[in-house]
């Protein structure tokens, strides 16, 4: 079982950590562990982080922060369409469901097809490596891009990764992870032949089909950046197409999410 790294982790975080991720195992409440410690075990890249990333079902997330809670740590969910905060002396958990955009939502299969490690002294599991693909494939904001994240799991896991899944994850925003594989051939030119080219067939095939204008007038932008495409929505016309019945969030959520710009 790998024992994953903690850079930048000090004695009082890890203590924090380690014992809220013991409180969680305890109290059965399913659990993975992404963010950098995740992406350190599969991309074989080790950097400094401030937090742990901990992904749960959405049912256990009110249930997780109630039981952090008792134990004495200041909880909170500021965005009840996908997180919650934990915090102890300055250190923090985000507590995950979902996505910022409200797509990639931890179901089962994300436990399913979930690894092992340790940290903290604590036996976990890990977000799988599609699941972390998709989540970062759509976090492309001015003050925050995760395309070298993408990358760099392509680069070192392309030829075991599920792209079946993959495909099935990203279902009609296939283009964004059309988008990543043609950027990966630019950055990683000698590594091309990590990514099968039945994939590349599949997606240039999806690419050929698709009719040149379609009869929407939505503004796609707002699923990867929840500031840049505004201008969009607000003063050209164009519909978010995040809002129910067509994409996963509440016109509330949404607004709520827009008002934290800067913030988180």
């Amino acid at each position: 079982m790998q024992t994953l790294p903690a850079r930048a982790i000090d004695d009082s975080a890890s203590a924090f950590y380690g014992d809220a991720l013991m409180r969680l195992s305890d109290a059965g409440i399913p659990y993975l562990i992404g963010g950098a410690f995740a992406f350190a075990q599969y991309a074989k890249i080790e950097r400094d982080t401030k937090d742990l990333d901990v992904f749960v079902r959405r049912r256990d997330c009110r249930r997780a922060l109630a039981l952090l809670d008792e134990a004495g740590y200041r909880t909170e969910l500021p965005f009840p369409h996908w997180l919650g905060k934990v915090y102890s002396n300055g250190h923090l958990i985000d507590m995950i469901f979902s996505s910022g955009n409200g797509v990639a939502a931890v179901d089962d299969l994300w436990f399913t097809h979930a690894g092992e490690a340790e940290i903290f002294g604590v036996k976990v599991r890990l977000c799988p490596a599609e699941e972390m693909i998709w989540s970062k494939a759509f976090v492309q904001e001015r003050e925050r891009f995760d395309g070298a994240d993408v990358l760099h799991l392509f680069r070192a896991l392309g030829t075991s990764l599920d792209w079946g899944r993959l495909l099935m994850r990203f279902a009609d925003h296939w283009r964004v992870l059309f988008a990543h594989v043609v950027m990966f051939g630019y950055v990683y030119p000698d590594q091309r032949n990590r990514i099968p080219e039945w994939v590349l067939e599949e997606l240039v095939g999806r690419l050929a089909a698709e009719p040149q204008e379609p009869d929407n007038r939505f503004c796609y932008g707002t699923y990867l950046s929840r500031e840049q495409y505004l201008t969009d929505i607000q003063e050209h016309g164009y519909r978010d197409p995040r809002i129910e019945p067509q994409g996963p969030m509440t016109q509330e959520e949404i607004d709520v999410w827009t008002a934290a710009i800067g913030e988180v």
